[in-house]
């Protein structure tokens, strides 16, 4: 059983295509034309063309593709402020808010028109997002999904609290948790495919797989296919095999 799954977005309207390109021309060589897509969070923030990612995976959906979208830290960001602009996310650090250019949330605003949302006053700026965003989009990104499993393998944006059940996990710890899940080698039962921690190269770890492979910063949206416990990277080339590595990854 094989599942096609996308990185962590954020904004990169051009390299999400050219990641679904991937699994098409995958498809195409592999013949499975039913396999889901898993897309693992954080469309938004940082990246130029938030509003098109949002809206190219809506309809999609829509048409009845079959796509799964997670949901990230960052989508629950974006959401929380077009509810309450002024409600902080409480795994967010003190000085920082959505609006912060680290988050990105004004990238995210200006790629639905706003004019220069990260320096006027936040009501004027919330009462203009609610104009732009459709609302739809709005209820559809709010809505997402948190995980998703299939087979072996648990899609989650960014990994789940070690040895709690998973019908108790929080949604805090599925959205942000680093540290305590990113370092622990035990096999959690599943594959946990995963994003949010941002590294130069997608990998795997034996018990997880990392596919951020930092659109945020610069770098590319990964696509990979998974079977069982096993996983290829998409390339122009085809497939690449993700041999399973110990080493975890640093936190800092």
């Amino acid at each position: 059983m094989q599942t096609y799954a996308i990185g962590d977005i954020h904004g990169q309207y051009d390299l999400m295509i050219r990641a679904f390109e991937l699994i098409s021309e995958d498809r195409a060589r592999d013949g499975s034309a039913d396999t889901p897509v898993v897309v693992l969070g954080d469309l938004c923030d940082r990246g130029p063309k938030s509003a098109q990612v949002i809206a190219y995976l809506y309809e999609a959906q829509k048409r009845g593709e079959n796509i799964v979208v997670i949901k990230g830290n960052h989508d629950r960001m974006f959401a929380t402020f077009l509810i309450d602009p002024f409600a902080r996310d409480p795994r967010l650090r003190a000085e920082l808010t959505w609006l912060h250019p680290r988050l990105g949330g004004p990238k995210t605003l200006e790629s639905y028109g706003l004019r220069e949302p990260g320096t006027r006053p936040v009501n004027q700026v919330h009462a203009e997002a609610l104009e732009a965003v459709p609302l739809a989009h709005r209820n559809w990104h709010a809505a997402l999904p948190l995980y998703y499993r299939r087979d072996e393998a648990l899609f989650v944006h960014a990994g789940i609290a070690p040895g709690v059940p998973l019908e108790d996990q929080s949604e805090d710890d599925l959205l942000w948790i680093r540290s305590s899940f990113l370092t622990d080698p035990r096999d959690h039962g599943m594959l946990i495919v995963h994003g949010h921690t941002a590294l130069d190269v997608p990998t795997h770890y034996g018990n997880r797989l990392n596919l951020d492979s930092s659109a945020g910063y610069g770098g590319p949206v990964t696509a990979a296919v998974i079977e069982g416990r096993d996983a290829w990277l998409l390339t122009p080339e085809g497939r690449k095999k993700m041999e399973p590595q110990l080493q975890a990854e640093t936190t800092s």
